[in-house]
């Protein structure tokens, strides 16, 4: 399992803690700061779901007037992570 850290840029979250397994599923993912209720929603969606599958649904969403949001930063962390 290889674990993970990523600084958001954009959001009211400083970062993103998470793990991908061997199968590249997430496991574990922890948002530092922001909105602990939609971050907690958004971590318990994503547990165990292929990582690929979720930065592609996830890419492009963003918050209010932002060019970004918590679930795009998850996408392009995800992104970072498996290339």
């Amino acid at each position: 399992m290889s674990e993970h850290k990523y600084f958001c840029e954009g959001t009211c979250s400083r970062g993103i803690e998470f793990e991908i397994d061997e199968d590249g599923k997430l496991r574990n993912v922890e948002f530092i700061g922001g909105c602990n209720g939609n971050a907690n929603g958004i971590c318990r969606l994503v547990e165990g779901q292929d990582a690929k599958s979720i930065a592609q649904t996830l890419k492009g969403t963003t918050c209010g007037f932002k060019e970004t949001s918590c679930p795009d930063q998850l996408s392009r962390a995800i992104e970072e992570a498996i290339r």
